[in-house]
């Protein structure tokens, strides 16, 4: 069972935000009444958010109060329990509850509140204990307060007016206007916009993770026609790569793993990538996100089963489903306990939808109420209840069992065809085989004495198991009467041996002709089944059952996006709950979905959320920078038909995109982080980014789309490379096999296996997905990062590669040499005094590079290039120099 915990310093800064921090945001909803100036402390909006995060659970929502004190309302605290009154209000010296605070007796063991929060409660028992209404006569339960309902993120989303702003002609779309209010409100405005070549670049690695081409640089900078970029950011949206660039930010959400993880065998699943490949065409086509969300989680439900002769949109609503089979899946490799197993991959599949989706961290209700949101434990099991019936824990099917086949009738007609003509040849094959395997047992027979040829050959010619001790003996002496076989037929007449191989060969090569075996790696429902009784687990544990809990979503959303799931549809002959909840997160009330999806998408191309926690809208998730934008960008969202590709375009047309990264002083003093969007935050290219642009820039891009991932192996020092594992008996590896181009595919196209992850992406944080997903990369800056681009042989043999590039192109011409590999590698030309420098460095090396010297043996690798000319060597060494630095790791 994994156990998650909070970082108790994050927790302790969280909480004083929360406490002292004022929320003008929250407080906008005219159903919140607000705290009389003599009731600046109030129990519902100060004290109960503590008690509630470390004492509800022994005192008040747990199955039985610890010393009969109930502190989940103000007057339950004055009343008391055992010991009498909590608290006398005015009286400090008298409260029971702050002096057991204060002396640490309370909250027990090692959970005591910080410093601040017993001054707050303090405080307030000193002002008289005020609460900011009357309290209900009577609660039970789980309470959900006004407070918690009224939280931001959970409130309905609304579109909210365009402020006014001084600078009107730097608005470009609605984003400005909201981003500039707060700018001018602190005194301060936009940066002015970027150079050309600063955009180009910033735009193509946004939207296709690739960089810019000298071609696409020269052609943007010459454009000047209004509306040139424009023409750009279209150009890169219709891109294919666009697909591929915004499914790798999908996946790390999602999960995605070429591998089951969870035990040490991490085996290889072998069909994953359908799924992959789903994720970049529904990009590359703009599928409307809702469609795109119900597909995900329900696919299999909008497809009449049997799941058989497959249509491509029925295939891809089916592989869609590999959303929810991302999560680590031990059940199929024998772990130490299957039942734990089996609530291990239900358990992480509510963590990747809830986080996905909903922004929220639903795990921590997986033992006890959540102790900061308002969602009580029965909410996570009303959550599992939805996927229960395709997580069947008592008729579990183990990962093996959960693929579809994509043959049809008509590939096994085909392969019925193809099978009876081979059996035919392979018939005639062993009748030609024992032909030869028989006249050379004459021929062996023939050299013996004749008194024992007869007998020889009727032993040869008896069945194993009838043969006499006498037979038995008489061939254990003949071993060359007793071995003969089609295997051994080599031995006696080579030529025979050939050309019965040859037939097994063209045997081979026709069965190799049938159509190949295809599945997708999904999840459904099996029609007709009684779908499971979901049961809330005493402390999270899958052996302590307790009471049934139905299908529901969560109970603070209410009528926006809570409610009962109904699972009696009709139409369907399944229980129809994924699709019904897929519908209620899409139908444009939810509060949770839009917010969370545009916030993400703003992330990947300002660097930071609006929301900085992506996957966390609660509590202790951080506060939006901008509610009022966040909002007008959710609801213009869902009202305009989820289109994501017009979402990211405005996003990209404003000026807040197109600022320049400089820095001023002033408002670098004021707001370090780039909260207000004074400028463009600097960022370095992710994992992915760096190895595709390696190869882009080097001419050895592998650009195809799809398919099966390029597997990877470990090297003769132990690192995770690309290559296909060979190795002799001992486990040593053995000749580098060749790829035939496809190491030089994109980076999400090798193999992301758990335990192996590749070495060059893993330096630059590519998760490995040893989690169940990844919301939110870290982006690093670590020593190992320096040493990957000193010495690993990616770099070094693709700082080769690029030197070759530059030669070919620029042949004897070693000035140009240079200039073109800074337009490559860095976007712009280089400076006379950079060029004048890297012309000196080069021809240095030259003079005291060694000569070249024949390599002993020939050595083969699948992206190790291998120079031993000074001049290559050189040029090459240049080249890593360049790929080493600043200017080419970051993004401006």
């Amino acid at each position: 069972m994994k156990v998650f915990h909070l970082h108790e310093q994050a927790l302790l800064t969280v909480l004083i935000s929360v406490l002292f921090t004022s929320l003008p945001y929250q407080l906008q909803s005219a159903e919140k009444p607000s705290p009389s100036p003599k009731a600046a402390i109030t129990y519902e909006q100060h004290i109960r958010p503590i008690l509630k995060a470390n004492c509800f659970h022994c005192h008040g929502e747990g199955d039985k109060l610890k010393g009969d004190l109930d502190l989940r309302l103000r007057r339950f605290i004055v009343k008391g329990g055992e010991n009498g009154a909590a608290i006398i209000p005015g009286d400090l010296k008298k409260s029971l509850l702050h002096q057991q605070l204060i002396k640490g007796e309370m909250p027990p063991e090692d959970k005591h509140l910080a410093a601040e929060e017993i001054a707050l409660i303090g405080k307030w028992i000193a002002a008289g204990a005020p609460t900011l209404r009357d309290e209900p006569d009577s609660i039970s339960g789980f309470v959900i307060t006004e407070e918690e309902r009224n939280f931001w993120s959970l409130r309905p989303v609304k579109s909210p007016a365009l402020p006014q702003v001084k600078s009107t002609e730097l608005v470009e779309t609605a984003i400005d206007a909201f981003l500039l209010a707060k700018l001018e409100k602190a005194g301060f405005s936009f940066n002015p916009s970027a150079d050309r070549k600063t955009l180009i670049r910033r735009l193509s690695f946004d939207l296709t993770g690739l960089p810019p081409s000298p071609t696409e640089i020269d052609t943007f900078l010459s454009d000047k026609n209004p509306g040139a970029y424009e023409r750009v950011v279209d150009r890169l949206l219709d891109s294919e790569h666009f697909g591929e660039r915004w499914a790798r930010h999908w996946l790390d959400v999602a999960g995605y793993s070429d591998s089951e993880g969870y035990t040490a065998r991490d085996t290889v699943r072998d069909w994953s990538w359908k799924y992959r490949d789903y994720i970049i065409q529904a990009f590359n086509h703009n599928m409307p996100f809702d469609q795109f969300i119900r597909e995900q989680l329900a696919g299999d439900e909008m497809v009449k089963a049997p799941y058989k002769n497959l249509n491509s949109e029925q295939q891809s609503k089916l592989a869609a489903t590999g959303f929810l089979r991302m999560a680590p899946d031990g059940t199929g490799s024998a772990p130490d306990d299957q039942k734990i197993a089996r609530n291990q991959v239900v358990a992480d599949t509510i963590q990747i939808v809830s986080t996905t989706l909903l922004g929220t961290t639903m795990m921590c209700a997986q033992c006890h109420n959540h102790r900061y949101d308002p969602i009580p434990q029965t909410d996570y099991y009303s959550m599992r209840a939805i996927f229960e019936p395709a997580f069947d824990l008592v008729h579990w099917r183990n990962p093996s069992s959960r693929r579809i086949s994509l043959y049809t009738d008509q590939n096994k007609a085909d392969a019925a065809i193809v099978e009876e003509k081979a059996k035919k040849l392979d018939a005639a094959r062993l009748k030609l085989q024992k032909k030869y395997v028989d006249a050379a047992v004459e021929i062996e027979i023939a050299k013996l004495p004749k008194e024992i040829q007869a007998p020889l050959r009727i032993a040869r010619n008896t069945e194993e198991k009838k043969r006499t001790e006498a037979q038995k003996l008489l061939l254990k002496d003949n071993p060359r009467i007793k071995k003969a076989s089609g295997g051994s037929l080599y031995l006696y007449n080579r030529k025979a041996s050939d050309e019965i191989k040859k037939l097994a060969t063209n045997i081979k090569t026709l069965r190799d002709t049938k159509p190949p075996l295809n599945y997708i790696r999904a999840l459904w429902e099996k029609p007709g089944a009684k779908p499971p009784v979901t049961h809330l687990f005493n402390r999270g544990d899958h052996q302590q059952p307790k009471q049934a809990v139905p299908p529901a979503g969560l109970t603070v959303l209410g009528e926006w996006g809570g409610g009962a799931i109904s699972d009696n549809n009709p139409e369907l002959p399944t229980t129809g709950r994924r699709l019904a909840y897929a519908q209620k997160l899409t139908n444009g009330k939810h509060p949770l979905v839009s917010r969370v999806l545009v916030n993400r998408f703003w992330s990947h191309l300002f660097g930071q959320g609006i929301v900085g926690t992506l996957g966390d809208f609660g509590t202790l998730g951080t506060q939006p920078s901008h509610p009022e934008l966040l909002d007008w960008m959710a609801a213009d969202f869902t009202q305009h038909g989820w289109d994501f590709k017009r979402t990211i375009k405005q996003m990209l047309m404003s000026s807040a995109y197109r600022q320049s990264s400089d820095r001023t002083a002033d408002l670098n003093q004021l707001d370090p982080q780039n909260h207000l969007l004074g400028r463009m935050s600097v960022r370095r290219l992710d994992a992915e980014s760096i190895r595709d642009s390696v190869l882009t820039i080097s001419n050895k891009i592998n650009t195809k789309l799809y398919g099966k991932p390029v597997p990877v192996m470990e090297d003769s020092v132990g690192q995770i490379v690309v290559g296909k594992e060979n190795k002799d008996g001992e486990g040593k590896p053995k000749e580098t096999l060749g790829l035939e181009g496809q190491e030089y595919r994109r980076s999400l196209y090798i193999q992301a296996r758990r335990s192996r992850p590749l070495a060059v992406l893993q330096s630059f944080d590519r998760p490995d997905m040893v989690e169940a997903n990844c919301t939110e990369r870290n982006s690093s800056t670590v020593a190992p990062q320096a040493l990957m681009l000193m010495n690993s042989q990616f770099i070094t043999g693709f700082s080769v590669h690029i030197a070759e590039r530059l030669k070919k192109d620029h042949p004897k011409d070693l000035s140009a040499q240079i200039k073109l590999a800074w337009m490559l590698i860095y976007g712009r030309p280089a400076s006379d005094t950079e060029a004048s420098d890297a012309l000196s460095f080069i021809e240095n090396e030259q003079r005291i590079l060694p000569a070249a010297t024949p390599a002993k043996k020939p050595v083969k690798s699948n992206t190790t290039a291998l120079a031993t000319d000074p001049a290559t060597l050189s040029l090459a060494t240049f080249c890593q120099a360049l790929l080493s630095s600043n200017e080419f790791l970051y993004l401006n």
